[in-house]
């Protein structure tokens, strides 16, 4: 495989500790999903969240390109859960709900199955995590 790019986070502390950026470009102070302690922070589902979003979307739009698709928009949300799987570990459970401005209903499911075989993080996660496809065809989408 080509690599086109690595980066490299350090995490102290597990989820009530602090995860940054090697390159000290971004970081956070971490909370647990709990948040018993009322501290400020963030959790790993919510960068997950964001990055999945993040990368799910740019697939969309490679792949949009890529057949030429001209006027065609996308708005991607990702939820992530945690809990705990019928081995007594965790596992996350997400739903990603895609809006797409410029496609029909059946052009705009393809486009976001397509999307679900070239992301990086759907074929991460592909077999061992739950992950549920909403598409809606919107007039518009705010960007």
């Amino acid at each position: 495989m080509k690599i086109f790019y690595k980066t490299r986070a350090t995490s102290v502390g597990g989820r009530d500790g602090h995860v940054q950026l090697d390159d000290n470009t971004l970081a956070f102070d971490l909370v647990g999903f709990s948040n018993e302690s009322g501290k400020t922070g963030t959790n790993p589902e919510q960068l997950f969240a964001m990055g999945y979003a993040a990368c799910f979307d740019n697939a969309l739009i490679h792949i949009a390109q890529q057949q030429k698709l001209e006027g065609v928009k996308t708005r991607t949300s990702c939820q992530v859960g945690i809990g705990q799987n019928a081995q007594g570990g965790f596992a996350l459970d997400i739903d990603l709900d895609v809006e797409v401005r410029g496609l029909d209903k059946d052009a705009a499911i393809a486009l976001v199955k397509k999307g679900h075989e070239v992301c990086p993080y759907s074929n991460a996660t592909r077999g061992n995590v739950d992950v549920r496809l909403h598409v809606s065809v919107v007039e518009t989408v705010d960007l």
